[in-house]
Formats: structure tokens, sequence, C-alpha cells
């Protein structure tokens, strides 16, 4: 293990540290500057379209696909997750509080990535005879390129799907529950990660209907229970709010000063953990969420592309900023117990917990940040397996899909029994494989981006030029 782990650390520090960064902020910076900063000018459109239609009972759709909600509670059911808690901690620990900075960044370029992703889904989407819509990068990478290099390379973003949300995604969300329990109840971690599995595959084997049906309940209860819990205690320490955002900016261009080390050395860890745990966080440019999107029934492919924004922003400017902003301000501010550094005992796992506790205790602390985890970590499990279920389907046909379905089940629970690092890394990795022949595609269909959102900005300008006259 300790091996395999040195190896994958080793291809993932080149991966982050030079390709993933460039790829992540130059093809948002890219496609900001194409549509004209639609983050910015569509903002507006993106929160009505979402909050203005806001259900808990979606309904079955009678053409077949989801509801836009549905679709955005089920993309956001992938992005709210482990990410969020676990992996924000992470990213302080390693890159200093600096490192959010960073993540921020990375989602506000991302929400333009993201836009363009979820209108090639809603572009290139194919409807099955029984009325089924499947969607996704492998359809949109087949349409930017034809013959035998399409083909690999949607093969490839295909099989790199699988692995990293079926198999080694679910491992780390299983990882981190049975971690976050075993910490706050004392229950072993593979009986949570066989209750997890046990529940997977109830969901999962309902097929999509059901899917739809339990993301866009827990999504929004799950998210209102952790920023409430956040919330307090951003209260109780609202007096070193101001500190906290002044580490916040003050290690992202000066991280030396907590981390150590040369200059540029720091100022690249913090870079490359705000680019990996972004990208873990609100996927954007990865290529998992236009599975979801693609099966939306929305007028224009426009329509989707405002509301998958908003999922970006409600991952990473809301709840993954809450995260920060309880941890910094309890264990950083103030003279907290790490404002030295890192401390002995604290890892990503367990360094919510512990801020949390500051205030509720430590056993009320560590029990209400596994249960968020818990509807964080277990809804993304279903979205991802749903997503990786979709590759199946594209390279193997439907017959693929029951046993696709089984061992996603059993990733699930061997991930409650594998080391923390080594599966971190390992899914790090598969997420890396998959933004590569994603990227490309985004790149090459630029255009077809650019044309669907100056179609609805000229449409929106004539609807005002009308209502002046």
């Amino acid at each position: 293990m300790d091996t395999v782990l040195k190896i994958v650390q080793t291809l993932n520090a080149y991966l982050s540290d030079y390709i993933l960064v460039v790829l992540l902020i130059g093809v948002g910076i890219f496609y900001s500057v194409r549509t004209r900063f639609v983050q910015v000018r569509c903002f507006g459109e993106g929160m009505r379209r979402v909050f203005g239609n806001v259900k808990l009972r979606g309904g079955k759709q009678k053409s077949g696909g989801l509801s836009s909600f549905q679709a955005l509670a089920t993309a956001i059911a992938a992005q709210v997750g482990t990410g969020n808690i676990v992996g924000a901690c992470g990213a302080i620990l390693i890159g200093g509080p600096g490192a959010i900075f960073w993540m921020w960044v990375i989602a506000f370029f991302g929400m333009a990535t993201i836009y363009s992703e979820a209108v090639l889904a809603q572009k290139t989407r194919v409807k099955g005879e029984d009325g089924t819509v499947e969607g996704g990068p492998v359809y949109y990478i087949r349409t930017a390129f034809r013959g035998n290099f399409g083909k690999f390379l949607a093969g490839f973003f295909a099989v790199a799907a699988i692995i990293a949300l079926g198999f080694a995604g679910a491992m780390v969300q299983s990882n981190s529950i049975g971690e976050t329990f075993n910490h706050a109840f004392g229950i072993p971690t593979w009986v949570i990660g066989l209750v997890v599995a046990a529940l997977t595959a109830l969901v999962c084997l309902g097929g999509v209907s059901r899917l739809a049906s339990v993301t866009e309940k827990i999504v929004p209860l799950m998210a209102i229970l952790y920023l409430v819990g956040g919330l307090v205690i951003i209260c109780w320490r609202i007096r070193y709010l101001p500190e906290t955002f002044g580490l916040i900016f003050r290690y992202a261009f000066n991280p030396k000063a907590i981390l150590g080390g040369g200059i540029g050395t720091a100022f690249k860890i913090a870079i490359s953990q705000g680019a990996k745990r972004g990208l873990f966080s609100n996927e954007a440019g990865m290529g998992s969420t236009p599975h979801a999107h693609a099966m939306a029934n929305v007028k224009r492919p426009h329509d989707q592309g405002v509301a998958a924004m908003i999922g970006v922003f409600i991952d990473t400017f809301i709840v993954l900023t809450m995260t920060a902003l309880v941890v910094i301000s309890t264990l950083y501010a103030g003279n907290g117990v790490l404002a030295g550094g890192s401390a002995a005992g604290v890892g990503k796992t367990n360094m919510a917990q512990l801020a949390f506790g500051q205030l509720f205790g430590e056993g009320f602390g560590n029990a209400f940040v596994a249960i968020c985890l818990f509807f964080f970590a277990f809804s993304t499990i279903l979205s991802w397996n749903f997503f990786g279920k979709l590759n199946a389907v594209y390279l193997f046909g439907k017959r693929g899909v029951l046993v696709y379905t089984i061992l996603a089940v059993g990733f699930v629970f061997l991930g409650s029994l594998f080391q923390n690092d080594l599966v971190w890394e390992l899914t790090d990795f598969c997420n890396y494989l998959m933004v590569l022949p994603n990227a490309v595609a985004l790149i090459a269909l630029s255009a077809l981006v650019a044309t669907e959102a100056r179609q609805k900005r000229e449409h929106t300008e004539k609807n005002d030029q009308s209502g002046e006259e």
C-alpha cells in the first residue's frame, strides 16, 4: 500500500502542479472571455431559474429526462460532498488558509466552464427508442472529434469516468463517512461501509426516477442543516471574522509564513491545493455534472447552462466557504490551535469536527459533522454511481448495467476498509484523467457555446428595446 501510495502521489504531483492548474484556470478564462463573462451577466437569471422553481416533488417527466431542478439537484448532490468538508480541510491543512482563495478563483472561472459543459450536454444529448434521455461528455467529445480519434477519446473518458466516479469516487466518500462516524460514535468503519453500500444498492437499482426523487429532497435539507450549524459557529466567532478573511488573502500570496520552505514552493502548494480540491469540490471541467444537465427538460440549452453555474456558486461560495470560515475562525484566528501550523493528531477527516467541537463540545461537534458528512457523501455516491452507469451503458450497452452496479456497490464497501490517503490519491488521479479529454473537447466546441450565449444576449437586448418603445 505504501509503495502504491508513493507512486500515485508522484504522478498526481506533476498532474496537479503543472497540468491541472493550467487546464482548469485556462479553460475557465477562455470561456469567460468567449461568453463575455456569462457567470456575471447571467448570474441573476440563473438564481431566478433555480430558486424561482424550487420543488421538492418534481414528479415524473412525461417526455423522459428530468425537470431542470431535478437535474440541478442531481448535479449539486455530486458536487456538494466530501470535498466541501474533508476536501476543504485538507486544502487548508496542506496549503494553508490561502488555498481557499485559489479555490474561489477556480470556482469563479469554473462557472463559465460548467455553463459550457451544460450547454454542450444539452445540444448533443440523444433520446432512445423508449424515450430515455442520454447525454454527457462522451457525446460532445464524439461531436468535437469525428472518426477513430473521437471514438478513442470518448472511450478513454468513459473508462476514466467509470473508475473515477463509480469506483474510486465512491470509495473516498464511504471512507470519509466511515472515518467520521468512527471518530464520533466509535462504530467500526466496515460496519458503516456495509450500511452505506446497502443503501446505495437500494436507491441505484431503482433507476433515475428514484435517484432524482431522493436527491431533490436530500440536497436542500442537507445544505440547510449544515449552513445553520456553520452560521451558529460564525456568529460565536464573529469578532474573528475580519482576521479570518485576512488570513485567507494574506496566505494566498504569502503562504511561506505558515507553510515554511521557500516562497516559490509554498506558493505552488497553496495554488495546487486550491486547484485539486476545487476540482474535487465543484467539479467544473471534470465532466461529471453534464450527465445530469443533459437530462433536464428545458426550452434552450442556455437555460440549463445558467442553472449549472448556480450549482458551482452554491457548492464553493456558500457550502465550502462555510467550512473554511468555521475552520479558520476557530482553529487559526485568535491564536487558535493551528495558528502556528499543523498540530499533532489533526487531519483532514477530523479537522471540521475539531472546529465545530470548539462551541458544540467534542461529542456533539463530532456527531454533527459526521451526520452532515453522511448526507453530503451519500448523495454524491448516488449521483456519481448514476454518472458512471451512463458511461458503462455507452461502452457495453444495457447488458453491462447490472455488473457495473454490483461492482460499484462493492467499491462503496471497500472504501471503508482502505487507507484514507491512498483512497484520496487514487480518486484525484482518476479525476485528472477525466479532465484531459473533457477540456480538449470543450475548447474544440467553444463556437457552439459562444453562439448560444450570444443568441441569448441578443434576445435579451431585443426585449429590452421593445420594453423601452
